[in-house]
């Protein structure tokens, strides 16, 4: 409580943002004054409805879910006050929060994705491990488009002209648009929004950024406030930024790779190798549980129907969970490294996943790896598209694999699953209801 009184009279700011991340990863919330901040803060909290957490991408609620009360009962959004920070696009000096949700006799909302993370993480402190992540985000910048029936295209940049090919690791194919990549710098900067490299990825006008590695939570918080500040900083441009798996039939797809390790807490060393730098059995064991349950953990790391346009064979994404060393064709990658820095690399989440549950997603499977002691397989030399297709082709085939896993559903909990399920089931029936321009272009005059 003082850390947020200190910081909104340090920067004199006039509004607050209360943020909470929903089950696509949009910020919810609500937006008021600091002086009413302040003093809400010190009665109870935040009312928001309990249904927000089972809101769909489209703003629907599922019809059958028996997740939430049927009065759709409050809940209180209790701000974290370590991820206050400002809002550097207003004017007006405005400061955002995120914040975790809890019942009125002080329980955790368990199946809010921000609770889901610290679940996962909960079970690593408990074995006196913590883990730590990296993750890698790709994003395109695209004309705007304000009629959906129209396909997407790269905006122009300072030359005038559109990428016309690939321009994987261009630096003056990036300096085309820095003038939002310098705004997209200097708001992270306001914000501690710890990001590394920023690179040009295969598609056209597509990016890709870094954050340097550290611990799942503020990372999580990170990608989550940096989604918003890129599209922000585009839009100041005339550009959208998007975050879709895949946006442009005729490009890549958009990823959010996970670099992730583990430490021993009272050491401080790294678990996947020892002191010769080879490979540990809990290392091997992650991995094989990465293998294992990544399949059945698809809808964290692929929410939407359009997360599956990505996983293709030959295109820049993995179609199993194969591993190898320094091999970007598995869904599994080992960088070559030092033993101190000795992880693994997540390649299958796209950039669509909601960074909380894709990162717990990904943690939770090797932990499962962790302790059931499971082996992996050999590890994939050549190129693993060579290999069977493993992963789910579409949501409904995630969604069951999803709920089959008994282990899975044991941590992350019946509550969880069900409102997830409940959210996509109801987002693919509304997909489901619309007639795409395929349809009308190839079967219109022809069937």
């Amino acid at each position: 409580m003082q850390i947020m009184e200190d910081f909104i009279k340090r920067h004199r700011v006039t509004e607050i943002e209360c943020l909470v991340p929903d089950m696509n990863g949009i910020a919810r919330g609500k937006i008021l004054p600091a002086e009413k901040f302040l003093r809400i803060l010190r009665d109870r909290g935040l009312r928001l409805p309990e249904a927000i957490f089972v809101q769909t991408v489209t703003g629907e609620y599922p019809e059958d879910e028996d997740v939430t009360s049927d009065e759709n009962s409050d809940i209180y959004l209790i701000p974290d006050e370590g991820t206050i920070r400002l809002v550097p696009w207003y004017k007006e000096p405005t400061a955002q929060v995120i914040g975790d949700c809890v019942y009125a006799d002080g329980s955790a909302v368990d199946f809010a994705p921000r609770y889901l993370l610290k679940r996962v993480l909960d079970l690593y402190t408990a074995r006196g491990w913590k883990p730590i992540v990296a993750p890698e985000l790709e994003f395109y910048l695209v004309q705007v488009n304000k009629d959906p029936d129209y396909p997407l295209q790269p905006p122009i940049g300072r030359s005038g002209r559109q990428e016309s090919g690939r321009q994987a690791f261009g630096i003056d194919a990036v300096n085309e648009f820095d003038p939002i990549f310098e705004d997209v710098y200097d708001f992270c900067a306001a914000q501690e929004i710890d990001v590394d490299t920023l690179t040009h990825e295969a598609g056209a006008a597509q990016i890709e950024i870094n954050f340097n590695h550290g611990d799942p939570m503020e990372l999580a918080d990170q990608v989550f406030l940096f989604k918003r500040t890129v599209r922000q900083a585009a839009i100041r441009h005339d550009v959208y930024a998007t975050f879709m798996a895949k946006p442009m039939q005729a490009e890549p797809g958009s990823a959010m790779h996970v670099h992730q390790s583990v430490v021993d807490v009272a050491t401080g060393t790294n678990l996947f190798a020892d002191a010769d730098g080879r490979d540990t059995a809990l290392f091997m064991s992650h991995v094989a549980g990465l293998q294992k349950f990544l399949p059945a953990a698809m809808p964290l790391l692929a929410p939407n129907v359009n997360s599956y346009r990505r996983l293709v064979p030959n295109a820049d994404a993995p179609i199993n969970v194969h591993w190898g060393r320094d091999n970007r064709t598995t869904g599994l990658r080992v960088p070559v490294t030092p033993p101190e820095a000795r992880r693994v690399e997540n390649r299958i989440a796209g950039a669509d996943a909601n960074p909380y549950l894709a990162i717990a997603a990904s943690l939770a499977c090797g932990y499962l790896g962790m302790t059931l002691g499971l082996e992996p397989s050999d590890p994939v030399k050549g190129s693993a598209y060579r290999l069977a297709f493993t992963l789910p082709r579409h949501q409904s085939e995630a969604l069951a694999k999803f709920n089959a896993s008994r282990p899975l559903r044991e941590i992350f909990g019946e509550r969880f699953v069900d409102a997830l399920t409940a959210v996509k089931e109801a987002e693919f029936e509304a997909y489901n209801r619309v007639i795409s321009s395929w349809e009308r272009e190839n079967l219109l005059l022809n069937v």
